[in-house]
């Protein structure tokens, strides 16, 4: 029995290499360090998509038509009715996603490219009876999504935060969410069919539903001198900590640095939007990596993607239970890049199962 299909090899990408051992990931023959903070999320949409559509611009001429797709997706915000309101931002931005029609091409791709950065701010706005903000085509992917939010262009260091942290999670190998998308697309089912099932599987907390909990933990803890007792006490409840240990890595993720690169950037060009944040997570991390090789010194437990991810979407205003919405803002790059590549290999993935139930009666007679 393979429990969840550790060291099966189910695909064969040109896409991205999660190396657990060594703590490294690569996007197209790039280290996460040559791209995360140094190239926009347009560039690596540019990167991950080249060779799956004909009829792929340059980087420049696709930012613009992905401006075009946030302006022509918004059409489905009139959609937003009273039940939509009383649904997580997930799950709304999911419905609204729903609407688009299903399609292979490359116009598809940019409308589900836009889906989550146009969705997620308007139903943030509709929970608290306000009325969502029409796109800006003429800025970039990150502005625009943080000015969808509240009316005001954001600080070129904001919007540059958020785009190291849509990069940094453009593309991660063969997660759940990415698998999901991809049995979808085997089937011939269309892009927004394949998007909708990563969405689905990023919602569960075992995937991208964690990092809001990090907010959680670090605003008990309060102080970096109380970070020490309270994680010991935590352990000793037997209770996880949020924003370490990783199914795949046994070292550090690679994320993790990225993201604690471009929250320090941030705190630099704009120390007065998080005070004294930055000092208590490092106190909360460091303790947290002691404690836990004093509690369970036969397992490598480092600090993972989702620690330094609640950090940096709060800092640039994103509220918590938007986390995972942000998370599939970046993450569609990946999933339609995979969707195409499982699409042209032609191939239905129909893995085999063993049955480990009752025989038949008259067998067992």
């Amino acid at each position: 029995m393979i429990g969840g299909l550790e060291g099966v090899v189910a695909a064969e990408t040109v896409l991205s290499a999660v190396d657990g051992e060594g703590g490294r990931l690569v996007i197209r023959g790039h280290t996460l360090g040559e791209l995360a903070g140094r190239t926009s999320f347009e560039q690596v949409a540019h990167l991950l998509l080249e060779g799956f559509f004909d009829d792929l611009p340059d980087p420049e001429a696709l930012a613009r038509r992905l401006g075009a797709a946030r302006a022509q997706v918004f059409a489905h915000t009139t959609a937003i009715d009273e039940t939509l309101k009383t649904l997580g931002p997930i799950e709304a931005m999911r419905a609204l996603t729903a609407r688009l029609a299903d399609g292979d091409d490359l116009d598809t791709a940019l409308r589900l490219l836009a889906a989550p950065a146009v969705f997620t701010p308007a139903v943030l706005r509709a929970a608290r009876s306000l009325a969502p903000i029409a796109p800006d085509p003429a800025l970039g992917h990150t502005a625009d999504i943080l000015r969808m939010l509240d009316g005001r262009i954001p600080s070129p260091a904001r919007a540059a935060a958020l785009d190291a942290y849509l990069v940094t999670v453009s593309d991660h190998g063969l997660n759940a969410s990415t698998f999901a998308a991809r049995v979808v697309a085997s089937t011939q089912a269309g892009l927004t069919s394949a998007v909708l099932a990563g969405i689905s599987a990023l919602k569960g907390p075992l995937h991208g539903g964690a990092p809001g909990p990090v907010i959680e933990m670090l605003d008990a803890i309060g102080t970096p001198e109380n970070a020490a007792p309270w994680l010991q006490a935590a352990l000793d409840r037997g209770e996880r900590l949020m924003g370490f240990g990783h199914r795949v890595y046994r070292v550090r993720d690679p994320r993790a640095d990225a993201l604690k690169g471009a929250y320090r950037t941030l705190n630099v060009a704009e120390p007065a939007r998080d005070p004294g944040r930055l000092a208590l997570a490092e106190a909360v991390e460091a303790a947290a990596l002691e404690a836990l090789r004093q509690a369970k010194p036969d397992r490598r437990l480092e600090t993972n993607v989702e620690f330094y991810t609640a950090l940096l979407l709060e800092a640039v205003g994103l509220p918590h239970e938007a986390f995972t919405c942000v998370f599939a803002m970046g993450r569609t790059t990946g999933w339609l890049a995979h969707a195409r590549e499982q699409v042209l290999s032609g191939r239905l993935i129909r893995p085999q199962s063993a049955y480990v139930g009752p025989a038949p009666e008259a067998e067992a007679a």
